[in-house]
């Protein structure tokens, strides 16, 4: 692999899990949001501004995830399947048991102060849609949670890149024996919104894609000639521009509401991967010759296990105590996840000197 290319996976990796930060402080009326959700609110600066960016022009990150997460597993796959799949289960479960700890600490802390227990509960995270006190749910509903419906609800991912990383021999001989096949199944299966508990059709689809890539050796780095750069950023922006604003104006809870904004997302995430993975070298080649940049990317994982909960918490906080000021939402949407990713450093920083074996548990070894 060559040093830029090694260069550019490390920071469209920081790059996805900063800008994840950025959908998830997402503050509108809809506590959770999905590529499909509508907007049951008037269209105002903020409502269109937070919608277009958290729901449509950021949302092609999680599918570059899956596509790296795939290349780079095909890249090294060269060791025994025991070996890899142990490995695996250091650097993804064990990180994902104990991130969903601490959400749960963080949440049952907060939750024996009047004042943070009422955010808490107005912050309406509980997967399970059960909001009490921890004291109430008892411990079965605890390790239900901690194991299967975390608070820290990001950790999804982790777990579904570790089931694909278990069946990668399978996937492989799929990708390369059966393309014709395999390719059209994981697409229906991505178009058709498959989920299942951590499984689901969009992972399946680009962790195959980059599988492909890596053992087709499709360069990654050469500019395609069809790679046309205005016109993928004018489909990208347009595409979710186009669908924000049918998000307001189309019947909320339908099926027409329903597959049309995700035929739109799904469009808009092709488009917006390709126009951003070859658009973007001069940005690459500039952020990762600055050493603060390069420092702050070795603490990607460290970002996306810490921001849920408690950026969802600070967000309700902060309303709490700035609701009186114009544009308070706006405000906070763009201060408090910026101020999630600076805290989140300092404390992967902190814990990275003071205390290194706890901290490469709770990356898996990353960013040692």
């Amino acid at each position: 692999m060559s040093r830029f290319l090694s260069q550019k996976l490390r920071f469209f990796t920081f790059v996805c899990i900063a800008l994840l930060v950025y959908v998830h402080g997402y503050n509108l009326n809809v506590a959770y949001l999905s590529p499909v959700s509508s907007v049951e609110e008037p269209l105002t600066f903020t409502t269109f501004f937070e919608y277009l960016f958290a729901n449509g022009l950021l949302r092609f990150r999680i599918p570059m995830l899956f596509m790296i997460s795939g290349f780079l597993y095909a890249w090294y796959d060269n060791k025994p399947y025991l070996e890899r799949t142990k490995n695996r289960f250091v650097t993804l479960i064990i990180p994902y048991l104990i991130w969903s700890a601490v959400g749960l600490l963080i949440t049952f802390l907060l939750q024996q102060f009047p004042v943070t227990a009422k955010v808490v509960f107005n912050s309406q995270l509980d997967q399970l849609g059960d909001n009490r006190p921890y004291t109430e749910i008892g411990w079965a509903g605890i390790i239900k949670r901690w194991l299967i419906v975390p608070i820290s609800f990001q950790l999804w991912f982790i777990f579904a890149l570790f089931i694909y990383n278990m069946a990668y021999p399978a996937l492989r001989w799929m990708v390369l024996k059966i393309p014709y096949i395999w390719f059209p199944v994981s697409f229906l299966l991505w178009f058709t919104y498959f989920n299942i508990y951590f499984i689901e059709g969009q992972g399946l689809f680009y962790f195959s894609v980059g599988i492909w890539l890596q053992k087709k050796n499709i360069s990654l780095e050469v500019l395609p000639k069809w790679f046309a750069q205005g016109l993928f950023w004018i489909l990208f922006i347009g595409i979710c521009v186009i669908k924000t604003f049918m998000a307001f104006e189309l019947e909320p809870n339908t099926p027409a509401t329903f597959y049309t904004l995700w035929l739109l997302y799904n469009f808009a995430a092709i488009a917006g991967i390709i126009a951003v993975w070859y658009g973007a070298d001069p940005l690459v080649h500039w952020c990762m010759n600055r050493r603060w940049f390069r420092t702050a990317s070795s603490f990607s994982f460290f970002i996306y296990g810490f921001h849920i909960p408690f950026m969802a918490y600070l967000m309700r906080l902060a309303f709490m105590y700035l609701h009186n000021l114009p544009n308070y939402r706006l405000l906070c949407y763009l201060l408090v996840p910026a101020f999630t990713v600076l805290l989140s450093i300092a404390v992967a920083h902190l814990i990275r000197r003071f205390a290194p074996p706890a901290y490469k548990l709770m990356t898996g070894g990353r960013g040692l």
